[in-house]
Formats: structure tokens, C-alpha cells, sequence
């Protein structure tokens, strides 16, 4: 009989990152001023919709700024307009992903840096520095042509099987190059997935509210029917491994945290996607609600929530969470909050009004369920 291997680490799904981002290009193949430019006019243009970041190392001697560090591992200067961090010493791809969680798209300098996908400067004068860097190329999204009617050297062609259907823009064609790339990320849009919150205790309710019919079903079944258009794959989420044969269920893996551990249970599932969440306690809940919630989703935002019309709030439990609010949340939960509401008052976040106010009516007690019966007959 076969030994069972050793796992030595848990199996988990992991972020789809490149070295910086989830979504990031490398500029590569010429010198290193002609990408600072590019980046910048790409930057300029592409800012209007997302938020970029640019990574680049600089040329001079790091040493020569040593004194200003003095003895300190990081400076924080706050710069009024913008704030400022150095950092002393070896940075890893973990902690570059944090620092750069809040951008859309990063441009990489990719004459120092490896990226996840390129963009690549056809440079006669740089074909040499290229050709040692072919190892980089895995994907390649467009060529940049630096001289009129370049060809494609032929190392490329050999090195990039699909060569061919790559298409090429000049070096003065920013605006075509720009509009290239806002097609590339709505294709890299993260997909919507849906999670009912049905895990809760209902302590206060006396019976388990997701199982209370308001609508010819078990509401966590009717919130899950009425969510599943508007998602790629639906789960309700519940404390237990109960099993729901019609529905996809996720076990609360991060137990005791209530709504917030739902919610990082989901994201440890599929860290890739955004989570539309909706808990058990609206029996209001509609379809109206929940399109407008979808059709106004901002995914430059760490997350698209309602004003809640009973307080000044954010609503959490009503809420898409897009995959960048997944670190956010485990670092709150670091420092010791476990409340989703304190992560969006705290966040860069979208805010709607509700157009129908009445559907976020809660139920939590006894006399709040006879009210909404009485409603819902009449």
C-alpha cells in the first residue's frame, strides 16, 4: 500500500498576480527615457478611467541617500499633496502587491522588471539587450514600431509563436495604443460571483432566518434565484457543511468573524473574482435593487455599496466586493475588526443612494417578521 504524500502547505487558491498586479504591463526594447515617456503619456490618457501606478528603478547610486535614512528602516513623509515612503532595505513581490493594491493598472519598466504581460518596443539600436531578454516574453499584447516600416526581427518571430496576430503601433500612436489597452482590461474585468449570507446564528430571531419562506421558498433559496442572473456561479453561505442539493454552498472557513467571515470564506475560494453579497435578512430584496447595485459597479473601487437609509453609513451586507478588498479585509481583521462596515467607511469606496428605500428593511426579531408578513399580505 501506497504512503499518503506529506502535504506540507495548504492547498489555497491564489490571487492571479503578475510581480506587481493582477493586471500589469511591461514596457520593453528600447531605452529607458523612451518608456518613462511612453508610460507617462499612456498614463495620462488611461487616467481618466483607472488609477495607474508606474514602477522603475532609478539610475543613481541608492548610497547617496542613506544619510537622509539615517539608522530608520522606513521614512514616512507626509507631502501634503502626495505622501511619500523610503524604505530600507530587500522589498518582495508581497509587499509590492500591497503598496500597489489600490491601482487599477501598473506600468512596469520592464527593462528591470519582470510583468506579467508586455508591450514591446521594435528599437534597431536595442535589438541586442532584447534578444537576453526573450526569457521575459511569455505574453506579449503589442509591438511598438520606432521607425516606419519596421519589420519584426526574426528572433521575435521565433521566440512568439502567434507573431503575426499581435498587432503593432507606432511610437507616435499613443492615443490607439491607449484605446488597445482600455479594451484589455475590460476583457480583464473581474467576473461577478454571488454569495447569499445565510450562516448566521439568528439568535435573535429564535429560528434560522434563512429558512423563513416570504416567498414561496426558503429565502436564502429565493435570494440566491434572484441574484444567479446577474452572477457567473451563486453559493449560499453557510456555518455548517449542510448540503442544498439544487445550490452551490461555501463552508465558513473563518469562523466566529459573522458577515466578515462569509465573505473571506468566499474570497479564499476564488480570489480571482468580485463577490455580490447579499445576506438573508432583506425579505424585501428585489430584483430593481440589485440591478441597479450591478449596473452601477465602479471596479476601480474597492468595493460598490448603498447609503444605508437607516443611518449614515455604508450597507455591507448588500454589496459587491471587488477582489482588491480581499487583502483590505484580512488586514483590518489584523488589527482587530471584524466588521465589514468599518473596512468601506474606511476605504475608497463606490456609494449609491437606494431608489427604494423600504427594500432595506431588516429583520432580526420576532415582531420585525409579523410586521413584514402583514406587508407582504397586504
Amino acid at each position: 500500500m501506497k504512503e499518503k504524500k506529506h502535504q506540507k502547505h495548504a492547498k489555497l487558491a491564489r490571487p492571479d498576480f503578475g510581480q506587481f498586479h493582477r493586471n500589469e504591463w511591461g514596457l520593453i526594447g528600447t531605452n529607458c527615457g523612451a518608456i518613462q515617456g511612453m508610460a507617462a503619456d499612456l498614463t495620462q490618457i488611461l487616467s481618466e478611467k483607472y488609477q495607474l501606478a508606474y514602477v522603475d528603478a532609478d539610475h543613481k547610486n541608492g548610497d547617496e541617500d542613506d544619510e537622509s535614512m539615517g539608522l530608520n528602516k522606513l521614512v514616512y513623509t507626509d507631502k501634503i499633496n502626495y505622501h511619500r515612503l523610503d524604505w530600507q532595505g530587500k522589498m518582495e513581490v508581497y509587499q509590492y502587491r500591497n503598496l500597489l493594491n489600490d491601482a487599477d493598472l501598473v506600468l512596469v519598466n520592464a527593462n528591470h522588471f519582470r510583468a506579467k504581460r508586455h508591450l514591446v518596443f521594435i528599437d534597431p539600436k536595442k535589438e541586442a539587450s532584447l534578444q537576453r531578454k526573450l526569457d521575459r516574453l511569455d505574453h506579449v499584447d503589442a509591438f511598438i514600431l520606432t521607425e516606419k516600416g519596421q519589420e519584426i526581427p526574426l528572433f521575435l518571430k521565433e521566440h512568439i509563436g502567434n507573431w503575426a496576430e499581435i498587432p503593432g503601433f507606432s511610437i507616435d500612436e499613443k492615443e490607439k495604443l491607449a484605446a488597445y489597452l482600455l479594451q484589455g482590461m475590460e476583457s480583464l474585468k473581474p467576473v461577478l460571483n454571488g454569495l447569499i449570507l445565510a450562516g448566521g446564528k439568528s439568535s435573535r430571531m429564535g429560528k434560522d432566518k434563512g429558512n423563513i419562506i416570504y416567498h414561496n421558498k426558503p429565502h436564502r433559496e429565493h435570494l440566491a434565484d434572484l441574484i444567479a442572473p446577474f452572477c457567473k456561479e451563486t453559493y449560499i453561505s453557510l456555518r455548517d457543511a449542510e448540503a442544498l442539493p439544487d445550490y452551490n454552498v461555501i463552508k465558513d472557513t473563518f469562523l466566529g468573524l459573522g458577515p466578515k467571515g462569509a465573505i473571506l470564506s468566499a474570497f479564499r475560494q476564488d480570489p480571482n473574482a468580485a463577490w455580490l453579497v447579499v445576506a438573508c435578512d432583506y425579505p424585501l430584496m428585489n430584483e430593481n435593487t440589485i440591478r441597479h447595485l450591478v449596473d452601477n459597479r465602479n471596479t476601480s473601487k474597492l468595493a460598490t455599496a448603498f447609503h444605508s437609509p437607516h443611518s449614515e453609513f455604508p450597507e455591507p451586507l448588500i454589496t459587491i466586493w471587488e477582489p482588491r478588498s480581499y487583502p483590505v479585509l484580512l488586514q483590518f481583521l489584523t488589527q482587530g475588526y471584524s466588521c465589514p462596515r468599518k473596512v468601506l467607511i474606511n476605504s475608497d469606496v463606490h456609494l449609491l443612494e437606494p431608489e427604494q428605500p423600504e427594500v432595506f428593511e431588516n429583520v432580526n426579531h420576532t415582531s420585525e417578521y409579523e410586521h413584514i408578513i402583514k406587508q407582504l399580505k397586504s
